[in-house]
């Protein structure tokens, strides 16, 4: 049932019953295939093909055991010999994709994707540093009525509410004028606090059941009492919610960059946050950091889905990582010295640091899996922090202001501000 939010028209209607066909089946429609989500879409493993004798084997093996998967992975996945590598398409099935090695740098032809690299960009003219290339910019999470919901709203006393996503779409607001000036062809994923998805949590339900059936949930409660409600994920309308924003958004996001936009870069714009608590009465810390994220660290349990492996090797063979690390490190340097943050330390094992400015990691989000270019995404700032509060609360100005006894600039530009100089630095080397 299409919800009462999105009233399509008769051939919109004909669109969404066709996706909802393909891509809301439930879990067992699709049992030849070990997927991780009932949105995921199936591997295509023949569009590897292209990527036959374009990576040497010591280079395969430096992405793979640095980089994509450096907590280890089973020969039950991927098999390494000198001349090619096999990598498991279906557990079912046991059939094996088998990628050819490039016998050397001489004999390697060059992948084929649709992004360029810095050094192969048009000649660099005086329309700007950065003219001719390609970014995209994608605010993170929704915002406006959606912000409870994914659980990126705060509110103290009297003052406005903080919104994640209002807060990333102003920073890619600000950002896009100063890329544009430095010659950039600038798009966005999300423009407005609207999903880009079309679709609505109700429309998840049918998923929600089926994922709460395979995770042992036979008759799942309809609702929740209260977000601290401690059995809410085992409710339909919470597991709906997730596959609403989480799920359908994050992979409509990729399908425009994928399909429409075809950037050579795409940057994914956050604020970070700890523990808040109660989102009436916020909990506020004295930390306050920064870091950046590029594609990679895979767990070997996420390796076990069919499409998070094929996804991983087409990240892998892209070579997107050897241009996203450079730039990442790049932006990062000067964040950090126009913030003032020290780099955020993770502490689970789902992460690896990369790159030598000590502030990049390599992890595995759905958009810096999906998303088929270069991906940098930004977390600066705590934002239950009291000083990014007060600075939050004081919104958008020119010029500096006193923010707790010091002159501060702007928030949004601080950030939009660091982004443009990071990138700047990196293409005016890279292109020389």
């Amino acid at each position: 049932m299409i919800s009462p939010h999105f009233r399509p028209r008769i051939f919109q209607f004909l669109f969404l019953s066709l996706f909802l066909f393909l891509f809301l089946r439930p879990l067992s429609a699709t049992a030849a295939d070990h997927l991780s989500n009932p949105l995921a879409d199936p591997p295509k493993w023949k569009a590897l093909e292209k990527y036959q004798r374009t990576i040497t084997h010591d280079e395969f093996e430096r992405l793979l055991r640095g980089v994509y998967a450096p907590h280890g992975i089973s020969d039950d996945f991927i098999r390494i010999d000198q001349d090619f590598a096999r990598v498991l398409m279906n557990r079912d099935a046991q059939t094996w994709f088998t990628l050819q090695f490039a016998k050397d740098d001489t004999s390697r032809e060059s992948p084929k994707h649709n992004w360029r690299t810095a050094k192969s960009l048009p000649r660099r003219k005086r329309t700007g540093i950065l003219a001719g290339l390609k970014i995209a910019l994608d605010p993170g999470h929704i915002g406006g009525e959606w912000a409870k919901m994914e659980e990126r709203w705060f509110k103290l006393g009297d003052a406005p509410p903080v919104e994640e996503g209002e807060m990333t779409l102003r920073v890619a607001k600000l950002l896009a004028v100063k890329l544009r000036t430095l010659g950039a062809r600038v798009s966005f994923v999300r423009k407005k606090n609207t999903p880009v998805t079309p679709f609505r949590p109700d429309d998840f339900k049918g998923a929600a059941r089926e994922v709460l059936k395979a995770a042992g949930t036979e008759n799942p409660r309809e609702n929740f009492d209260a977000r601290d409600d401690p059995l809410r994920e085992q409710t339909i309308r919470w597991q709906s919610e997730i596959l609403f924003y989480r799920g359908s958004e994050i992979r409509q996001r990729a399908r425009l960059v994928n399909s429409r936009l075809h950037p050579d870069l795409v940057l994914c714009l956050h604020f970070n946050a700890e523990a808040w608590g109660d989102e009436r009465n916020p909990t506020f810390i004295d930390k306050n950091h920064l870091h950046l994220l590029v594609n990679g660290s895979y767990l070997e349990s996420e390796l076990a889905f069919d499409d998070e492996r094929f996804e991983m090797m087409r990240r892998l063979l892209s070579r997107a990582y050897d241009e996203e690390i450079k730039i990442a490190d790049t932006v990062a340097a000067v964040m950090a010295k126009k913030t003032q943050l020290p780099p955020y330390e993770y502490t689970t094992d789902n992460v690896k640091k990369v790159g030598t400015s000590g502030y990049v990691y390599a992890r595995n989000l759905v958009a810096t899996r999906l998303y088929q270019c270069p991906v940098v995404y930004f977390e600066p700032y705590v934002m239950n922090n009291s000083d990014v509060f007060a600075r939050v609360q004081a919104g958008d100005y020119e010029g500096t202001r006193p923010i707790n006894g010091i002159e501060r600039p702007s928030i949004y530009r601080e950030y939009a501000d660091s982004v443009a100089d990071g990138l700047v630095e990196y293409y005016r080397e890279a292109r020389k």
